[in-house]
Formats: structure tokens, C-alpha cells, sequence
């Protein structure tokens, strides 16, 4: 079962090269975090705030390319963990078609925060249970 996710915080830190995002169920009260790169938090950060760059970033022309090529992003789903890393999907419709693209978590949210409102980002139910179990 997919549970549909919000983009709760954004920590960006000058001294670690990891960053973290946290996400938080929509409709209850389970969240989680997520380290990711600094180019990834900064381009969601940015997203967010609503800033724009003069020129595409990574992110903007992902989906530029996308968006050419009659694909539509339809959502982010964070369908693994393994070994303490996450895996996620970004799910384009395309011709009646679902095609789904291996991604990191972190570009599919910088993805999912570019549109307005932002696209729904889903977290599967058992990733959601082991990413709140206490660490080993």
C-alpha cells in the first residue's frame, strides 16, 4: 500500500556533506528522514522558496526533456530500502502508458517540488514501517 507523503523540512548544513530532508504522512503523524547530496537539498531549497535560475539546472532539465518528449510526471514513490539506503520510482504517463524511471529519492522529490502544487510523493507502507524501526 502507497502512502502519500509531504515534504515536511529541509536541513541544509555548511559543515556536513550530507543533508536531510524529512517527510511526513499526510493524513497522520508518521515521518522519517532522508540524507541527501548538498546539489539536491539546494535545488529542492530553491524550488520551495520559489526562486528561479536564469539558466536550467539538472533538475529543470529533466523535466523539460520529459515534458518534450510528451511524457507526464505523474508522481514519486519511495518503493525501497536496502542496506540503509532508499530507492525510489518517478512514474511518467506517457500515450496511456506508465512508465516507471529508477531514481534517486532525492531527485525524485527535486522533481515533485518544481510543479505547483507540488506532485503527490508516495512512500510504500513497509518502507514507511523500516524506516521507523529503531537502527541496528
Amino acid at each position: 500500500m502507497l502512502v502519500q507523503m509531504e515534504l515536511a523540512r529541509i536541513i541544509i548544513s555548511d559543515i556536513n556533506d550530507q543533508q536531510i530532508v524529512y517527510l511526513r504522512e499526510l493524513d497522520g503523524h508518521r515521518s522519517f528522514p532522508i540524507l541527501i547530496g548538498l546539489f539536491e537539498a539546494a535545488s529542492i531549497n530553491r524550488h520551495v522558496k520559489g526562486e528561479r535560475p536564469e539558466r536550467p539546472l539538472t533538475h529543470d532539465l529533466l523535466r523539460k526533456i520529459i515534458e518534450e518528449l510528451g511524457g507526464e510526471i505523474q508522481d514519486v514513490v519511495i518503493n525501497n530500502l536496502l542496506d540503509h539506503t532508499y530507492y525510489a520510482l518517478i512514474r511518467i504517463r506517457r500515450d496511456g502508458e506508465l512508465i516507471e524511471v529508477d531514481s534517486r529519492p532525492s531527485d525524485a522529490i527535486a522533481l515533485a517540488v518544481q510543479y505547483r502544487p507540488p506532485l503527490p510523493i508516495y512512500v510504500d507502507d513497509s518502507v514507511l514501517t523500516l524506516s521507523l524501526k529503531p537502527q541496528q
